[in-house]
């Protein structure tokens, strides 16, 4: 898989491959030549209303989690972070504190199903049943 997530506080690595920063806001107490950015996205975090609405609260996080997807659905910039994903490891950095209740988790999520799901020629899903033609009835008299 080439994306990973990882603190912007942790050291940087030659393994993080792409290093991008996907917060709105810059960490404090990270200096740019620390950082060893690749990119920063401000565009792919969740909007100001929804990250202050959010706080980090775990009991929200679900809610946080649907909101946040919907956000990404009409983001070009999701379609920029797949694009550098592809043949490179790309690191998602992000400045919150807990590593399971934060915005780059559900973003690494959205950009791994959208590369997992194989393309398809034909518009109609799977999962929708298949239309029969109407078998010919016999004449009654």
């Amino acid at each position: 898989m080439p994306f990973t997530i990882k603190r912007i506080y942790e050291p940087a690595q030659a393994g993080d491959g792409r290093r991008v920063l996907v917060d709105r806001l810059w960490p404090r107490g990270v200096s740019k030549s620390k950082a060893r950015l690749t990119a920063w996205m401000k565009q792919v975090a969740p909007s100001s209303a929804l990250r202050i609405w959010f706080g980090h609260k775990p009991q929200r996080f679900a809610n946080f989690a649907r909101r946040y997807r919907r956000e990404l659905a009409g983001n070009a910039a999701v379609a920029e972070l797949r694009r550098l994903g592809r043949g490179a490891r790309v690191t998602l950095l992000y400045g919150a504190r807990d590593p399971k209740i934060n915005h780059a988790r559900v973003l690494q999520s959205v950009l791994q199903s959208r590369l997992s799901v194989p393309a398809r020629s034909s518009t109609r899903s799977r999962s929708t049943p298949r239309r029969r033609a109407p078998r010919p009835t016999a004449a009654r008299d």
